[in-house]
This record gives structure tokens, sequence and C-alpha cells, in this order.
């Protein structure tokens, strides 16, 4: 495995603490509450998860158009697979918080894929899969949690 820099790992893995934020909130209710109170309702448990699913697989379509448009600007497979995660969510991620997580557990997991192929085609650095898994699992396992709790 390649080192990951830094601040991507740092920032990489502070992007993991509103998921980790969601499932505490589901865990204690008084932190829910609190939550609740001071900056809303859909910054806390499941409405917390799955907006900031949706957030984190836009960012990450945008992430993979930019890999392409730097490294294979004529890929027409490339392109289509970066959109692929936020049309995801548009058209997936909705109706029952059951079915809204089970769809971004889904599209985190068909996004290590993508990013595993533009690895691949050389167009990642060569840390991106290593923080890419790390990411991945934390984001599978807080969403999981959040199903599981109810």
């Amino acid at each position: 495995m390649t080192r990951v820099p830094r601040p991507a790992l740092y920032l990489g893995l502070a992007g993991l603490l509103p998921f980790i934020w969601g499932v505490a909130t589901l865990l204690l209710p008084p932190l829910a509450d609190a939550t609740h109170s001071l900056i809303g309702a859909r910054f806390a448990g499941h409405s917390g998860l799955v907006s900031y699913g949706v957030v984190i697989l836009c960012f990450m379509s945008g992430v993979l158009w930019g890999f392409v448009a730097r490294g294979r600007p004529n890929s027409w497979t490339g392109y289509a697979l970066s959109v692929g995660p936020a049309l995801w969510a548009f058209f997936f991620v909705g109706g029952s918080v059951t079915q809204s997580l089970n769809a971004l557990i889904t599209g985190f997991v068909v996004l290590l894929v993508i990013d595993f192929q533009f690895s691949l085609w050389g167009l990642t650095p060569r840390w991106w899969m290593t923080l890419r898994v790390i990411l991945t699992a934390g984001v599978v396992a807080c969403l999981a949690l959040g199903l599981w709790l109810g």
C-alpha cells in the first residue's frame, strides 16, 4: 500500500465525523435531543446519515469527473461512470429510511468499484485506493449501523 498524504488522510477521516455523529445520535437520545434543539433535526439520526450520504456521493462524482477531465478528457466511459454516484443518489435515495440507507450502502460499494477502475486506468494517485477502502469501510459501517438501529 502507498502511504496516503496526511492532509488527504486527516480530512478524509474528518469527513466520517457526520456519519459517526448520525449513529451517535441514534444511540444516545439526549444527544439527539440536543442536536435537534441546537442545529436542527436533519443533522441527527437517520436524517443526518441520509442527507450527508447523498452529499458525499455527489461530491465523489465530482472528484471522479475531475480525474477523467484531467487524464482522459475524451472518455465517454469515464465521464459516464463519474456521474453514476450522483445519479444513483438522485434516483434511488428517498422514500423510507430503510430504502434510503440500503441505496446509499449500495452506492458507496459501487463507488469503490468505480474508484478501482479509475485506479486501473491510471487516473488516480497511487495512494487513492488505500484511502478509499478506509473511508468506504467507515461510511458503510455507519450506514449499516443506522439500518440495524432502525
